[in-house]
C-alpha cells in the first residue's frame, strides 16, 4: 500500500510539472521542433510552393554546395562578418561602456547619445548610411577629400561594402553599450581598491578585476552577436539596393550582393531561392547550414569558457 501511495505521488507530481511545462513545451514544439523537422524534410524535396513535394534525395544538396554560385561567396561574406563585425561591436561596445562609466559630468547626455541610433529603423539607418556615403555625392567623401585623404568607394566598392557594413553596426552600439555599463557598474568597488594597493595600473586593474567580473556579459555579447549576424539581411540588402539605384524602381527584381555579391550573405540567398526563385527545396538547405554554424560556433564559445573557468578555478 505505502508503494502504490508512493507512485501515485510521483505520478501527480510529474503530472504537475508537466501541466506547468506545458506551454513551454508547446511553444519548443509548434516554433522550433516542426519548422525544423518540415525544413529537414523539405531540403530533400522538390517543392515550389504550388506543387506537391517530390523526393529528389540528395540533389538539392549537391545543387546548393557544387552547381549554386552565390553559396560559397555568401558563406565567405557571413564568416567575415562574424569574425570582424562581432569583434569590432563588443571591443567597442566595451570601450564606450568603460569610457561613460569614468565620465563625471555630462555622462547622461553621451549615454543618450550613443544609444539613440540604435532605435532608428534599420532599413532607415541603411539607407542614410548609403547617402552619407555616397562616393560621388556624399558628405563623408567631401570631408576626406577636403583634407587630402583617399576616398574609398563604400557600398560602391567591393572591397570596402563590408567595412562600411562594420561602421554601420558601430553606430548603433547602444544595446552593447548599455549591457556593458550595468556590468562594470557591478563590479566590486573594493576589489579596484585592493588592486591599486597592490601597485596595479590601469591595464592590470582591467585585466585582473573588470574583465573577469565582466567575463559572463562579455560571452552573452559575442554569442548573441553571432547569432544576430548569422541571420544579418536587412542591411546588407537595403544598402546594396540604393548603392546601385534599384531600390528607386519598385517593380525590377533585384539580385542580393551588390557590389560583385560583397554584401551577400546566407539569409539573402535563403529569401532569393525560397520567395524569389520558388525553390523551397535549395532554400531549406541553406537554411539548414545557418543552423548548422549557429550551434558549433555557439558550442565551440561556450566550451572555451568552461575550459577558462576550469583552468582560472
Amino acid at each position: 500500500m505505502t508503494a502504490l501511495t508512493l507512485h501515485g505521488r510521483q505520478c501527480r507530481s510529474a503530472l504537475r510539472t508537466l501541466a506547468f511545462l506545458s506551454p513551454w513545451l508547446l511553444g519548443f514544439g509548434f516554433f522550433f521542433v516542426y519548422p525544423l523537422l518540415s525544413t529537414v524534410y523539405f531540403s530533400f524535396m522538390k517543392y515550389d510552393g504550388f506543387r506537391p513535394p517530390a523526393f529528389t534525395g540528395a540533389a538539392n544538396w549537391v545543387y546548393v554546395f557544387t552547381q549554386y554560385p552565390m553559396f560559397w561567396p555568401a558563406l565567405r561574406n557571413t564568416l567575415w562578418l562574424v569574425a570582424v563585425m562581432v569583434s569590432a561591436r563588443v571591443v567597442f561596445g566595451l570601450g564606450i561602456g568603460l569610457l561613460i562609466t569614468k565620465i563625471k559630468t555630462g555622462a547622461g547626455f553621451f549615454r543618450t547619445a550613443f544609444y539613440l541610433p540604435y532605435l532608428a529603423p534599420p532599413v532607415a539607418a541603411t539607407m542614410a548610411f548609403a547617402f552619407l556615403l555616397n562616393p560621388g555625392t556624399g558628405p563623408v567623401n567631401h570631408i576626406l577629400g577636403t583634407i587630402g585623404l583617399p576616398q574609398p568607394g563604400w557600398f560602391n566598392d567591393p572591397n570596402w561594402s563590408k567595412p562600411a557594413l562594420t561602421m554601420l553596426a558601430l553606430w548603433g552600439i547602444g544595446d552593447l553599450m548599455v549591457i556593458f555599463m550595468a556590468a562594470l557598474l557591478d563590479v566590486p568597488a573594493e576589489q579596484y581598491e585592493a588592486a591599486e594597493l597592490d601597485g596595479a595600473g590601469a591595464w592590470q586593474r582591467f585585466r585582473y578585476v573588470t574583465l573577469p567580473n565582466i567575463s559572463p556579459i562579455v560571452m552573452f555579447a559575442v554569442v548573441t552577436g553571432v547569432i544576430e549576424t548569422m541571420q544579418y539581411y536587412t542591411q546588407p540588402m537595403i544598402a546594396g539596393q540604393v548603392a546601385s539605384g534599384v531600390i528607386g524602381n519598385s517593380g525590377q527584381q533585384f539580385e542580393p550582393g551588390y557590389p560583385d555579391q560583397s554584401t551577400l550573405t546566407l539569409p539573402q540567398l535563403v529569401y532569393n531561392l525560397g520567395f524569389q526563385r520558388f525553390d523551397t527545396g535549395s532554400a531549406c538547405v541553406i537554411a539548414l547550414v545557418l543552423f548548422a554554424l549557429a550551434m558549433a560556433f555557439t558550442a565551440l564559445l561556450m566550451r572555451r569558457r568552461s575550459g577558462l573557468i576550469q583552468a582560472g578555478g
